[in-house]
């Protein structure tokens, strides 16, 4: 357990050095990998039209097209990555930020039914206010979310790594009160 602890906050410590030394750098190879993702995905669906027994012409043709969309997207974005990450960032802020907006729409809608109602209504307020912040500055937010990424993961990894360290002290002195 220590060992698993140990090294998973090694892990976490290093990717968030890593985001916070080399942002842009670690931004690419994160869309490389999303990249290289849509390509396999493109070939599993071709795959699938090809080989699947199951489904029939339509779900073929479906598969086709699904699995060649995923691997031109793939191709694009191998083309130039840095646009592509840029692109991928702001897609992922306009959603977040859309998501806000949405869940303090929601918010608002359950009011009524909320015994917190000050709460409630504090909480979509600022829901909305952070969406349409964002939708605003989607790449300055996506920027700012990715720093607070990188800052999280130093932190969690160093705490992690803590743990793992004082686990057996941590258990002694557990069993030396019993």
């Amino acid at each position: 357990m220590r060992i698993f602890l140990g090294l998973s906050g090694a892990i976490a410590l290093i990717a968030g050095l890593v985001l916070l030394i080399w942002p842009g750098k670690s931004a690419v190879i994160v869309t490389g990998i999303f990249a290289t993702y849509l390509i396999i995905g493109g070939l599993v669906y071709l795959g699938l039209a090809i080989f699947s027994g199951k489904g029939g012409g339509w779900s073929r043709i479906g598969h086709i097209v699904l699995g060649l969309l995923y691997i031109a997207a793939g191709i694009i974005a191998f083309a130039n990555l840095t646009a592509a990450t840029v692109t991928l960032a702001i897609i992922v802020a306009i959603f977040i930020g859309v998501s806000w907006i949405v869940d303090g729409v929601v918010s608002l809608s359950l009011l009524g039914h909320n015994a917190t109602k000050v709460w409630t209504l504090l909480y979509a307020l600022l829901s909305i206010v952070a969406g349409i912040v964002v939708l605003f500055s989607p790449l300055y937010a996506a920027a700012l979310l990715w720093m607070i990424l990188g800052i999280s993961l130093v932190v969690l990894g160093a705490m992690q790594i803590v743990r793992a360290i004082t686990m057996n002290k941590d258990a002694a002195t557990a069993a030396a009160h019993v």
